[in-house]
């Protein structure tokens, strides 16, 4: 199963430094994969990091650097539309509220609290009071703020 740190977050949410590239580096150097949220803007040609705004100017270099480890949330259509037009090995979704949210690769982006399967990726469990954070066996991997809790 697969750890994945939700915006670089590893034992816990930190405003301050999420989807900071530094902040994504040392989640990376600690063996986590990791959920970014990403904007790109055609008229300037460059895609930024950020939750709720361009916050992080990144390259594109900087993302294929990383490719591996880089579950990508578009979070606008341009962002989408860039990604789909690339070749393969980007890992790239976009969702807002759904229930389930099938990846670029495949994966089952999974609501918190909806069911899952081996192919899905458990979303935020610790939004669900029932969790308890002994690694789930019948997942692919689970994305959260407190991965550091399932290592």
């Amino acid at each position: 199963m697969i750890l994945i740190a939700h915006r670089g977050n590893i034992d816990g949410p930190n405003p301050l430094k999420e989807n900071h590239p530094d902040y994504i580096d040392e989640a990376i150097s600690e063996g986590y994969d990791v959920e970014i949220d990403i904007r790109y803007s055609p008229l300037a040609n460059k895609m930024y990091l950020g939750h709720d705004a361009s916050t992080y100017g990144v390259t594109l270099h900087w993302i294929d650097e990383r490719i591996s480890k880089l579950w990508i949330h578009c979070k606008n259509i341009e962002a989408l539309e860039y990604f789909t037009s690339k070749s393969e090995g980007y890992n790239y979704f976009w969702h807002q509220e759904d229930d389930f949210t099938l990846t670029s690769k495949r994966y089952i982006w999974t609501y918190p609290g909806k069911p899952y399967t081996l192919k899905s990726i458990i979303v935020m469990p610790e939004l669900i009071e029932s969790f308890n954070y002994s690694k789930p066996k019948d997942c692919y991997g689970v994305c959260s703020d407190y991965v550091g809790k399932l290592k």
